[in-house]
C-alpha cells in the first residue's frame, strides 16, 4: 500500500468524550492525551482550549476536534 493509498487519521491535540450523566450532563475533555476537566457546553471545550494555547478557529475540524459520540451539539445522554 502506498501512502497515498492508505486512510488519513488525525490526531488532533483536543478530544471531547461522550455525554456522562449528571444535573446538568457533561462532556469529559482532554488535551494532548491529559483529562483537562468537564465540559457542559461548547463555550466550555473552548475555554479549555484557550487555557492550553489552543486557539479554536472550526469546531467541525477533525484535525483540531475529536468529538466521540456525538458532535458539537450533543450534549444530552440518549
Amino acid at each position: 500500500m502506498t501512502e497515498s493509498a492508505s486512510p488519513y487519521i488525525s490526531h488532533p491535540r483536543i478530544m471531547v468524550l461522550g455525554v456522562q450523566p449528571g444535573t446538568p450532563p457533561f462532556r469529559i475533555v482532554a488535551i494532548d492525551g491529559q483529562v483537562v476537566g468537564e465540559a457542559k457546553a461548547v463555550t466550555d471545550v473552548l475555554t479549555a482550549a484557550a487555557a492550553f494555547g489552543i486557539t479554536v478557529h472550526d469546531l467541525d475540524d477533525p484535525d483540531v476536534v475529536r468529538w466521540v459520540g456525538g458532535d458539537k451539539f450533543t450534549w444530552t445522554v440518549h
